[in-house]
């Protein structure tokens, strides 16, 4: 019989652990082998011990629900940046390069979890293309998903977005759904009966939700509650009341879309932490749903505490209020001493990119009358529509905040979807982007036609950027990989992002406008969206005309 005592590789001494199980703090020393946890308390003896000097120990933090693509930067600079923050796992879903490179995106987040010590787990592609009126490079059927779910780092089925093909048991939908034990769902604004029907047909999380009540109904009726703060997506400070501690289990924390930008400076789930302290959140309630939650929403029985037989995974902190992430450790070594060289795949840079540059007669508007406008919502992804009257020759209306915006198909050179945005706040000059959820498209808005053409000229050029241009003037950040990534380091890539608001705030825009402008495309969020088609009604489910009678508008 092995003299269990004696067996730890490294003794963690002089730390207050947190244990989520209970809510409480441990003034106890932790053994480690073999990068996991083999006892807590006295008695354990090692061949290496570290003073943790009286500092916080935390099980390392899990992103119920995000999109690394949407980060701008490659998985191996995404874990670079969010591990020093104390992430050392996110539920990844593929389904933005998997949109544009199909399969391969899919095998390229696969092989990049082999690679780096963040533990990047896969939710495989529900959607894609989100819905039926979507154009992307592929098609992905519960056929070609099959073959992924034995794959190693493959936990589950990602959101499902097609709403009306889960209630109307669309066959393709219900095959995806019988895929996996795991499914997580998408339902904006989904109530009532609705929401009973989506969630007896297997759906059982939810991120989407920005309303008390909303987020009420769905833990009542048995949803995990995924409390979102992206770039644009800011739903943690309404939410957040709604955890108890009776509820606590099924609340967990997700970033889903967050810019390099906001993970430098701002952080990640520590930024989630520290806003739902500041909202009156127990800090070990907050504490318990950025690990344990996560961990067991997920059936991740081997992370989320530092207990026996689980990795250590952990962070060291000096303050429980401000969560300052001090150290992380990954399987019980410090990050500090990792590798993060994972090499993007040629694969991702071959992704098609066939687009068009419009001509001004493709972009054209023409008519008067009542007009549907897209109305942007501050710290919201949802749109409202604006019915308001205008003539084709009073855009762009900057008084009123009215813009022309386009799409240009990436994918089939000839559509190109044209109509009016209200909130973007330019007052001259034009963006462009390639980042356009979830076919990305080519997306742009601006004040003349001219400038609008430009910047689209050089997201072709670049075969994806991002792109702000003023009469001569122009910054670029361009995205070699799939037109969604950039091959830059986080620190570059911020650096980057920093011009490209230089120049946008210098233009009068609003706060991180290639955000928000990358959601105006994403024709399962209501109310109203520009697909390559033209205007989008969410809620009919059908594209509707720019300009409408005024009845129709009462």
């Amino acid at each position: 019989m092995s003299n269990w005592n004696e067996s730890a590789d490294i003794i963690f001494k002089n730390g207050v652990i947190f244990n989520p199980f209970t809510c409480e703090w441990q003034d106890e020393p932790f053994a480690v082998r073999n990068g996991k946890i083999i006892g807590v308390g006295s008695g354990y003896r090692g061949k290496k011990e570290i003073d943790l000097r009286s500092k916080y120990v935390l099980p390392g933090f899990i992103d119920a629900h995000v999109h690394i693509e949407s980060s701008l930067l490659t998985p191996h600079e995404y874990a670079r940046v969010v591990m020093k923050h104390g992430t050392t796992s996110v539920i990844a879903d593929p389904h933005e390069i998997a949109n544009v490179c199909g399969t391969a995106g899919i095998d390229y987040m696969i092989q990049a979890n082999q690679d780096l010590p963040l533990d990047i787990l896969v939710m495989l592609p529900s959607c894609v293309p989100a819905t039926p009126i979507d154009e992307c490079a592929n098609t992905l059927t519960a056929e070609i998903l099959h073959p992924y779910i034995s794959r190693e780092g493959v936990i589950g089925l990602g959101e499902m977005m097609n709403v009306p093909g889960v209630l109307e048991r669309n066959p393709d939908v219900m095959q995806k759904i019988s895929l996996t034990e795991i499914k997580d769902g998408h339902a904006p604004f989904i109530t009532g009966t609705m929401l009973d029907q989506y969630i007896a047909s297997g759906m059982q999380s939810d991120h989407e939700t920005t309303v008390i009540a909303e987020g009420k109904e769905k833990l009542q009726k048995g949803m995990y509650l995924f409390i979102r703060e992206g770039s644009t997506e800011r739903n943690l400070n309404t939410l957040i009341p709604l955890v108890t501690a009776c509820n606590s289990s099924r609340c967990c924390f997700c970033t889903d879309d967050r810019h390099a930008d906001m993970l430098v400076t701002t952080g990640h789930i520590d930024d989630c932490i520290r806003k739902a302290i500041g909202q009156g959140c127990e800090p070990e309630l907050a504490y318990k749903m950025a690990t344990l939650s996560a961990a067991e929403r997920f059936r991740l029985s081997d992370r989320g505490a530092i207990s026996p037989g689980r990795i250590a995974d952990f962070c060291v902190v000096d303050d429980i209020n401000e969560c300052n992430v001090r150290t992380v450790y990954k399987k019980g070594i410090d990050i500090s001493t990792s590798d993060f060289t994972s090499a993007p795949s040629s694969l991702i840079r071959e992704c098609p990119f066939n687009a068009k540059i419009p001509t001004p007669s493709e972009i054209r508007i023409s008519g008067e009358g009542i007009a549907r406008v897209i109305k942007i919502q501050e710290g919201q992804i949802g749109t409202v529509t604006g019915y308001i009257p205008l003539s084709s020759e009073d855009i762009p209306d900057t008084k009123r905040d009215i813009l022309k915006i386009v799409v240009a198909s990436r994918y089939y050179p000839k559509h190109i979807g044209v109509g009016l945005i209200q909130g973007l706040g330019l007052k001259r000059g034009a963006l462009a982007s390639s980042v356009s959820h979830d076919s990305h498209n080519i997306i742009a808005a601006g004040t003349s036609d001219e400038e609008i053409i430009a910047s689209i000229a050089s997201v072709v050029k670049h075969r994806g950027a991002m792109v702000a241009c003023s009469g001569n003037d122009e910054v670029i950040l361009p995205l070699s990989f799939a037109g969604l990534m950039s091959e830059l380091s986080f620190e570059k890539v911020h650096e980057a992002l920093k011009g490209l608001h230089n120049m946008t705030s210098s233009c009068g825009a609003i706060h991180d406008p290639f955000m928000y402008l990358s959601f105006m495309a994403l024709s399962v969020i209501p109310e109203i969206r520009i697909t390559t088609k033209g205007i989008f009604d969410v809620n009919k489910f059908s594209h509707v005309p720019l300009f409408v009678e005024k009845t129709e508008s009462e």
